[in-house]
């Protein structure tokens, strides 16, 4: 696979993720109001989410992904668009998503804050320096 290919490929294993945490965030809820016999009305908003639902961490994950992710898309975007897809920026994206994937089954199983927010910050940190890089490298910027 090129470059491109494997951004691509990236940001797609990046939707898989979100779809898997989806499908677990609708299987743990629907249990849960099951169990506690909820009408889906009873639970309308992330207010009555929250007083009535005790499992949330799948629906928090399911959040967090639409959020430095974000980031994450645009960049790869960005990079394919303008054809600047070095190796490194490829490495980084790949090393992302596994980072991305270990913060959220520390968050949909055990839930370990010190353990989730290591693997946040790796990754936060990561998309920074890639952003940093990416722009540093981009041909016709900053002297390049």
């Amino acid at each position: 696979m090129n470059a491109v290919q494997q951004l691509v490929a990236a940001c797609t294993v990046m939707v898989l993720l979100v779809t898997v945490v989806g499908a677990r965030m609708l299987f743990v809820r629907v249990q849960e109001m099951r169990r506690k016999r909820l009408h889906p009305q009873a639970v309308a908003t992330s207010v009555q989410v929250a007083a009535k639902l005790e499992s949330t961490q799948a629906s928090d994950n399911f959040r967090n992904l639409f959020e430095v992710p974000v980031l994450f898309y645009v960049l790869c975007v960005m990079a394919v668009a303008s054809g600047h897809t070095p190796a490194w920026l490829v490495n980084g994206a790949w090393v992302f998503v596994a980072l991305r994937i270990a913060h959220s089954v520390v968050h949909c199983s055990y839930n370990k804050v010190m353990h989730r927010l290591a693997v946040f910050a790796a990754g936060f940190t990561l998309l920074i320096v890639m952003w940093l890089g990416f722009m540093l490298t981009l041909p016709g910027w900053f002297g390049n």
